[in-house]
C-alpha cells in the first residue's frame, strides 16, 4: 500500500508530518514523498525542510494521496504539472486526502467539485469557488475523498482514515503508540469557541500574509 504525501516549496510541515506519523504504521504501508523535483522542500519561513524522495513521474499509482497546505499551496494550485498529476493519480487511488489549505489544491484540480469538504476556517469561501460544499467539521469524508480543517486536524483525519483501512483496533493502537491524547491549555482551537475580537485578529493576520499562505 503506497501512500504518497505531496511536497512543494513553502508547505506547512505539520500538514505532512502529522499524517505520516499516523499512516506509516498501517500494515504494509510504504510512505513516499513526491514533488516536481527531488530534494528538500522548505516549510514556512524558518528553514525547516522535508525531503522529496521521488518525482511526480515516479509515483504513478499510489493507493493513498495526501496533499498538505501552507503558503506554497497558492503556487501549487496554479502549477499545471501538480494539478495534472493529482487528476491522474486520483483516478486510481483508494483514498485522496488533504490537510488544511491543501483542499484548495484538490479543488483547483477539479477533484472537489460537488463534494463536501473541510479546510481551514478562514478559507471556506475560497473553497466554495472550486465547486465544493464547505463543511465546518474537523474532517469530512465524501466518497473516497477525505479532507480536514487546519493543520492539527490532519492527525484526526488520518486516524479516522486508518480505521477505515485497517480497522478500529489498528487505528486505536496507532493513536496509543503515538500517545495522541490532546489536552490543550485553552479551549479555543475553533472560531466558534473564541471571542470575536480574537477571531477577527487571526483572520486579519491571515489576510495580511496572503498570498504567502493558502
Amino acid at each position: 500500500m503506497q501512500i504518497a504525501i505531496l511536497l512543494f516549496e513553502n508547505l506547512d510541515a505539520q500538514d505532512a508530518v502529522g499524517p505520516n506519523e499516523v499512516l506509516q504504521w498501517l500494515p504494509g504501508a510504504e510512505v513516499v514523498f513526491p514533488a516536481k523535483t527531488r530534494g528538500p522542500k522548505t516549510s514556512g519561513r524558518n528553514g525547516l525542510a522535508l525531503v522529496a524522495d521521488r518525482t511526480l513521474d515516479e509515483v504513478a499509482r499510489p493507493d493513498i494521496v495526501v496533499v498538505p497546505g501552507g503558503g506554497g499551496e497558492v503556487r501549487a494550485r496554479q502549477d499545471p504539472a501538480i494539478l495534472a498529476w493529482l487528476r491522474q493519480v486520483h483516478e486510481t487511488t483508494t483514498w485522496t486526502a488533504s490537510v488544511c489549505s491543501g483542499a484548495l489544491v484538490l479543488g483547483a484540480a477539479g477533484i472537489l467539485r460537488g463534494k463536501r469538504a473541510a479546510t481551514h476556517w478562514t478559507l471556506m469561501e475560497e473553497l466554495a469557488q472550486f465547486g465544493a460544499t464547505p463543511v465546518r467539521e474537523r474532517y469530512v469524508f465524501d466518497g473516497k475523498i477525505a479532507t480536514s480543517a487546519g493543520v492539527s486536524a490532519g492527525i484526526d483525519m488520518s486516524l479516522a482514515l486508518a480505521a477505515k483501512i485497517g480497522g478500529v483496533d489498528i487505528a486505536q493502537a496507532i493513536q496509543l503508540g503515538i500517545e495522541y491524547d490532546p489536552q490543550p491549555p485553552f479551549d479555543g482551537g475553533s472560531p466558534a469557541k473564541c471571542p470575536s475580537a480574537l477571531v477577527e485578529m487571526v483572520r486579519a493576520t491571515t489576510r495580511a500574509l496572503e498570498p504567502e499562505i493558502g
